[in-house]
């Protein structure tokens, strides 16, 4: 499961990532990876998922390279960025605009008095 996971990673930015393809490369079933993934509580396209929500915070928080909210969903994989604002949005609560206002806040020195 562990070589899995990291060709998980490895293919992230791929909107087409799937369980029959990472399946065929391994040389097991996709029923045979879902239950991998159960074993962890958890599905393939939720580990998918909590992956690239992963990377994308971590895309957006880097305060040394800023991008564009809909660059950072498309560079982790997601072909829509309606559902990439929806999902962020579920997984930490906040749209993922308001994560890069608030590094743009923390990045500028406090009001003169």
């Amino acid at each position: 499961l562990e070589r899995i996971k990291a060709e998980i990673e490895r293919r992230l930015s791929q909107p087409d990532l799937s369980a029959a393809a990472i399946a065929a490369q391994h040389g097991v079933t996709p029923r045979y990876l879902q239950r991998l993934f159960q074993g962890e509580g958890t599905t393939f396209s939720r580990f998918v998922l909590d992956r690239r929500l992963a990377a994308a915070l971590r895309m957006i928080e880097r305060p040394d390279e800023p991008q564009t909210i809909s660059a950072v969903a498309y560079a982790v994989g997601f072909g829509d960025l309606s559902y990439f604002n929806r999902a962020f949005r579920r997984r930490y609560g906040v749209p993922p605009s308001a994560v890069t206002s608030g590094r743009r806040r923390s990045a500028s020195p406090p009001p003169a008095r």
